[in-house]
């Protein structure tokens, strides 16, 4: 019987599979691993400030692509063929993206771009689209009109598809608004390359 789960393979293997030779660094959460725009840091933001230098508007994406699986039985060893044992199946690799948003939203009481404070409730439209590079079709998108949400907070947003490993690069186009005050916006690019997970499995399991 087979059965789906959410890799969490060693953290070598996974940022070694998700670092794209473009440029961006991986880095790799409690969940699993993932692409940051900006890079710099888990409180690294872009920000904006509004034409009268009042109010501001922070930004930051993660892409998670979410490697997937299902595992197969194998017998054990010759000298124990009864032990039977679990091992992941390389045949069903295949990823199933998620997008993470977070925002600051800032306002100044007295003077341009001080004295700011967070406060308030804040209507929020996150937005992410992943599109295959070689020719600009969208794989995945998401949209979301977020009302009433704190001056500081994040959003992880399913994608809802999956998408085939190996399947060449990708671009993820992100764009986070607070309405009346600005949008940010920003790219990753991301290679569907499934090789490291595949070497993680032979390693850990025998060759499968």
């Amino acid at each position: 019987m087979k059965r789906t789960r959410t890799a969490a393979i060693a953290l070598a293997a996974a940022a070694a599979a998700l670092a794209p030779a473009l440029g961006q660094a991986a880095a790799t959460a409690a969940d699993g691993s993932y692409l940051q725009d900006p890079s710099g840091g888990e409180k690294a933001m872009k920000s904006q400030w509004t034409k009268d230098e009042m109010h501001k508007v922070e930004g930051q994406f993660r892409f998670y692509p979410g490697v997937q699986y299902k595992t197969v039985t194998r017998p054990g060893p010759s000298g124990a063929p009864d032990y039977e044992r679990r091992v992941a199946d390389p045949k069903t690799l295949a990823w199933q993206p998620s997008f993470d948003f977070g925002w600051a939203v800032s306002d100044s009481t007295l003077v341009k771009k001080a004295v700011t404070t967070k406060d308030g409730k804040h209507p929020i439209v996150v937005h992410a689209v992943l599109r295959r590079a070689s020719d600009r079709a969208k794989a995945v998108e998401v949209h979301q009109e977020l009302a009433d949400r704190p001056a500081t907070g994040r959003a992880k947003v399913p994608g809802g598809k999956r998408v085939a490993c190996d399947t060449g690069e990708y671009t993820v186009e992100w764009s986070v608004t607070r309405s009346g005050y600005g949008t940010l916006t920003g790219t990753l690019r991301w290679d569907s390359s499934c090789e490291q997970y595949r070497t993680a499995f032979s390693t850990e399991n025998g060759k499968v």
